[in-house]
C-alpha cells in the first residue's frame, strides 16, 4: 500500500468511534501503513468502485441488440472526433 510521497493538498477530517479507529489501525498495521494512508487508500478504492458500478446499464434483449448493432456500425467522423477528445481527458483519480 506504500506509494511515492506526494504532499497533500487538502485536509479531510473524520469522527469515529474508538473501536472503529482501533480496527482501522490494526488493518493499517497489517499492511505496513499508517492510519491516514490506509483510510485514504480504502476511501479511494471504494470511490472508484462506486463510480464504476454506476456505469453498468441493464436492458432487455431487444435494447441490447440495438446497442450491439450500433456498436457494429462504423463510426461517423463526429463520433471519431468525440472518441479522440475523450482519450485525451485524464481520469479524475489518475495521477499519471
Amino acid at each position: 500500500m506504500k506509494s511515492e510521497h506526494i504532499p497533500a493538498e487538502v485536509n479531510i477530517h473524520l469522527r469515529a468511534k474508538a473501536y472503529d479507529r482501533l480496527l482501522i489501525d490494526q488493518a493499517a498495521e497489517l499492511l505496513g501503513s499508517n492510519r491516514s494512508q490506509f483510510m485514504m487508500a480504502s476511501a479511494l478504492k471504494e470511490a472508484k468502485n462506486v463510480i464504476l458500478e454506476q456505469t453498468s446499464i441493464y436492458v432487455d434483449n431487444k435494447t441490447f441488440q440495438k446497442v450491439l448493432d450500433w456498436l457494429d456500425t462504423p463510426a461517423t467522423q463526429e463520433q471519431v472526433d468525440g472518441m479522440n477528445r475523450l482519450r485525451t481527458i485524464q481520469a479524475p483519480w489518475s495521477h499519471d
